[in-house]
């Protein structure tokens, strides 16, 4: 088994069969897992994959004292500006292109911090982190942690299920798993930690991260706006939180083969770009895939990039101090398809 394979925790229903085949977890063995997941009186290794759960509860309030107390349409064009632009540039940015990919490096570890803490706090990096590194080796395949052919709830429940590391991985394993997140400026735990909470990060630093990034931002926007904008703003996160994970989903056409001519140009997984994600992030997924590393995503003449926008603006100013981009190898190869030719309709 390679060290891929091995990285994260196996559900209790497994991967892949004896054959090799995927194995699709009925609804029923998907949310059984998920209690079992987030059970802390079980291990405390579990404290990582409750966080998100007890996020999410955390932000319900927010949300029940704006529909009931402070609904208004001009904050409701805020909540779906902050949740569909803001949240999911600020993702593509930070969480896909610096965390995972190391697709630009900052000047200093200040703006580093500044970056990450942009938006209200609402995913520990190591999540995403460790498991992306996983699903960009096998996706679309058996052990890929959202693999979108064993459908919507697989993915969903994915932060849950299939996206915390390993427990039992060896010091020398548990090094090379670390050393995806030594550049994120995380808390990293030592391997006599890790054998205690099960996690790369430890839990007192990402808590504490997280309780003051929302104590700050809480107060920014009632300096702002007052507790009306306050829990606006807080609703439009929850609504980011929950349903990026519906991208796993349909960034990767639902699990069938929907690739267009002349757009979706890697064919080795199901990726797709989708018109509404690239143009509001940046998130043109295909050709993400087929360039992890790169700081630009949008490739073609029609792709706006904003997460990119963002990335060489601040390179320009002088707090990124270096990036890769993919644009002018991407045109070498697959200019022959005149793919500018007209904006795909999704």
């Amino acid at each position: 088994m390679s060290f891929i394979e091995k990285i994260l925790h196996k559900p209790s229903y497994g991967w892949k069969d004896e054959n090799g085949n995927l194995i699709v977890p009925t609804g029923k063995q998907l949310w059984k897992e998920m209690l079992t997941r987030i059970n802390i009186f079980r291990s405390r290794k579990n404290w990582i994959s409750l966080l998100a759960l007890v996020m999410i509860a955390s932000m319900t309030p927010f949300l029940v004292l704006f529909i009931t107390k402070y609904f208004s349409w001009p904050l409701m064009i805020a909540i779906v500006l902050y949740a569909m632009i803001i949240m999911g540039t600020h993702g593509t940015i930070w969480f896909h292109r610096y965390c995972t990919h190391k697709a630009y490096r900052f000047s200093s570890p200040v703006w580093r911090f500044i970056t990450q803490h942009l938006v209200i706090k609402t995913l520990p990096e190591e999540i995403y982190v460790v498991s992306h590194h996983v699903h960009h080796a096998k996706s679309d395949e058996p052990g890929d942690p959202y693999n979108a052919r064993a459908g919507f709830w697989y993915c969903m429940l994915a932060e849950f299920n299939h996206q915390r590391i390993a427990e039992g991985l060896s010091e020398a394993e548990y090094k090379k798993a670390s050393g995806f997140m030594r550049h994120t400026g995380v808390w990293i735990n030592s391997y006599s930690q890790y054998q205690k909470w099960g996690s790369i990060a430890h839990p007192i630093y990402t808590i504490a991260t997280w309780l003051l990034n929302w104590a700050a931002w809480y107060a920014i926007l009632y300096f702002i706006g007052g507790h009306a904008l306050a829990c606006a703003i807080f609703s439009a996160a929850m609504l980011w939180f929950v349903l990026v994970r519906a991208f796993n989903y349909t960034g990767h056409a639902k699990g069938e083969e929907k690739h267009v001519d002349g757009l979706d140009f890697d064919r080795s997984n199901l990726a797709i770009n989708q018109t509404r994600p690239g143009l509001f992030t940046g998130e043109w997924h295909n050709n993400h895939h087929l360039y992890p590393g790169s700081a630009r995503a949008g490739f073609l003449r029609y792709q706006l990039d904003p997460a990119w926008m963002f990335i060489y603006c601040m390179h320009k100013i002088g707090v990124v101090s270096s990036y890769h981009d993919s644009k002018k190898e991407f045109l070498r190869k697959y200019a022959a398809v005149k793919a500018e030719a007209s904006l795909p309709q999704h």
